[in-house]
């Protein structure tokens, strides 16, 4: 009885440490990513865009601005960078779904 409960007891250590470890991964991946296209925030949309390419779509917001949208897929899994973008040129947000 007691070997069956320390077994599962290591086991159940072992799991949540490999999972923390996928998490603390996926975490710094995420903060490069916001990092690198962060710099792109208080700069020209021109800029941006010979570096990027063209967005997969292009909106105008609620309050006017436009919103380019590029879409990726990395390992299946859909990715999405939003960047807004004001009436004078300028970025002025970024948000990022699913990238690392």
């Amino acid at each position: 009885m007691k070997i069956k409960f320390a077994i599962t007891l290591i086991s159940i250590l072992i799991l949540t440490a490999g999972c923390q470890t996928i998490q603390n991964k996926t975490d710094e991946v995420v903060e490069k990513e916001n990092k690198k296209y962060g710099l792109f925030v208080g700069g020209d949309v021109n800029k941006m865009r010979l570096e990027l390419g063209a967005p997969s779509e292009d909106i105008i917001n609620s309050i006017g601005n436009e919103v380019l949208i590029y879409k990726t897929k990395k390992y299946g899994v859909p990715c999405e960078r939003r960047f807004e973008v004001n009436a004078s040129g300028t970025i002025i947000a970024f948000s990022s779904s699913g990238c690392f």
